[in-house]
């Protein structure tokens, strides 16, 4: 896959596949991992499937707000999950703030679970507009806390 736009994350979970694919697989545990706390996040849609409505609303402690409606684009169970930003539930045209599509795969490594995150951009802008907001900062807290909610699963 071409490295143009694209910004990624590859850790080692200390996590069997399967609990990390429970609290990623069931709305009301991925809330509890899902944005860097103590932002909050209320699950306004969570429909599993290729074509599913995927839609995320955090509140931060000083009354910041991120609306983040999206789409399943693809549901593989305990290997790989693929949104975007781009469109809404049924397929239907979205004009996202930020425009992106991500591709999160599980593997069994040893003990645990690679977990790679990897999100393509539009263009070079929204890719720069992504990595300055803190992704890497913030995708990896939100892995880290992922990974402290599934080992206590």
């Amino acid at each position: 896959m071409s490295e143009e736009n694209a910004l990624e994350i590859s850790r080692l979970l200390a996590v069997p596949r399967a609990r990390v694919w429970q609290a990623w697989a069931d709305p009301k545990l991925l809330a509890q991992w899902w944005c860097p706390k103590p932002w909050t996040t209320e699950v306004r849609a969570f429909d599993l499937r290729a074509g599913g409505d995927f839609y995320t609303f955090m509140r931060g402690p000083d009354g910041g707000e991120s609306d983040n409606p999206g789409c399943f684009l693809e549901v593989v169970p305990q290997e790989r999950i693929v949104f975007t930003t781009m469109l809404t539930g049924a397929w239907r045209p979205a004009t996202p703030w930020l425009a992106m599509t991500a591709i999160v795969t599980l593997a069994d490594e040893g003990d645990g679970t690679r977990y790679v995150a990897r999100v393509l951009h539009r263009d070079e802008a929204d890719q720069k507009k992504h990595e300055e907001m803190g992704f890497f900062d913030g995708w990896n807290t939100c892995i880290t806390q992922l990974e402290d909610f599934a080992r206590g699963l």
